[in-house]
């Protein structure tokens, strides 16, 4: 009875490690994303990669306004988003399965939240900054 309540805290706590590392994914991939973007934009406007919105692909010009700033706040955000990821998590160390992958589930839709929104700021960067034409205000 006792070797199966140790298993199954090795299973939560694996499940925990898990979830841990899952919910850091976000942070970190905007914080490489970001830095890529905003030091690194693609050469030529493409369909494939990088901030694509009609109001970003209207020339070069918009193109790399709309990199620089989009990578520099996904920089930002990964980097205010860490530490409560961190943090939210730590006090669910020792909590079953459900309890973890609910919190877990939780953290991860918010983080996914954030970085959907972070396509309102950079749209209305880009209307401050250019005309409906692409040209520089």
């Amino acid at each position: 009875m006792e070797g199966s309540i140790a298993l199954e805290e090795i299973d939560d706590m694996w499940f925990w490690w898990f979830m841990f590392i899952c919910n850091l994914i976000i942070p970190f991939l905007l914080m490489i994303a970001g830095r890529m973007m905003w030091k690194h934009c693609p050469q030529k406007i493409n369909y494939v990669y990088g901030y694509r919105t009609k109001r970003s692909m209207q020339n070069m010009d918009t193109w790399k306004f709309a990199h620089d700033y989009c990578g520099r706040l996904w920089w930002k955000l990964g980097w205010i988003m860490l530490l409560p990821s961190v943090l939210i998590q730590i006090p669910f160390f020792h909590s079953n399965e459900d309890v973890v992958g609910v919190v877990g589930g939780i953290l991860c839709t918010i983080q996914v939240v954030i970085l959907i929104i972070s396509i309102f700021p950079t749209e209305a960067a880009l209307k401050r900054t250019f005309y409906d034409d692409g040209t520089r205000r």
